[in-house]
């Protein structure tokens, strides 16, 4: 009769792959989801961002990550609405152009999870929002990029951040839900040195 242990939790990030990172944009998403109507969810995503982050990959709490997103690269696949939201109703994108998060801290919670807690900006509004993400893993590309990945989500109430346009329906309750849910896709490349 044999007996089998279980193994020792060990982190899913290689010590090698500690270094600088940028967000490859082509190949991360940037999404977000709301109620619409108190029966479905709208989702879209933004377009047009830019990141970067430093891994250490022996003492996660030394790693970090800043992001900023253009605000008028929303899009839910209809104009009429990515209008609407573009406007001083939700994002007044021509006075706030710009969505920011940077990180405060990064705690490792288990083998391959992580929660990133740092301060999202929105129409010049700072609130601090903490992110779980993901490591979904690490490879080198054909060009010789080494890249890691990331998923994440949190939810947030529009309010904090002063987007409070909304409409009653007949039947009772709103158009627009206050929670979103914020979602991330996340590719990022090594830099060189």
């Amino acid at each position: 009769m044999s007996t089998t242990t279980a193994p020792t939790a060990v982190s899913a990030i290689a010590t090698d792959l500690t270094g600088d990172y940028a967000i490859d944009p082509t190949h991360s998403r940037v999404g977000f989801s709301a109620r619409h109507a108190m029966v479905t969810k709208v989702r879209g995503s933004f377009t047009e961002f830019e990141g970067s982050g430093h891994l250490d990959a022996s003492d996660p709490s030394k790693s970090s990550v800043s992001m900023t997103i253009q605000a008028a690269s929303i899009d839910t696949r209809n104009a009429d609405r990515d209008g609407h939201l573009r406007s001083n109703d939700f994002f007044d994108m021509e006075k706030y152009p710009e969505i920011k998060f940077v990180s405060t801290s990064v705690e490792q919670t288990a083998d391959d999870e992580f929660t990133v807690t740092g301060d999202l900006t929105i129409k010049d509004v700072t609130k601090p929002v903490s992110v779980e993400f993901e490591y979904s893993g690490s490879a080198v590309d054909p060009y010789g990029n080494t890249r890691i990945g990331f998923e994440g989500k949190t939810v947030v109430n529009r309010k904090d951040w002063g987007v409070n346009w909304n409409a009653a329906l007949e039947a009772g309750g709103v158009l627009v839900g206050e929670k979103v849910t914020l979602e991330f896709e996340i590719s990022a490349i090594r830099q060189a040195n």
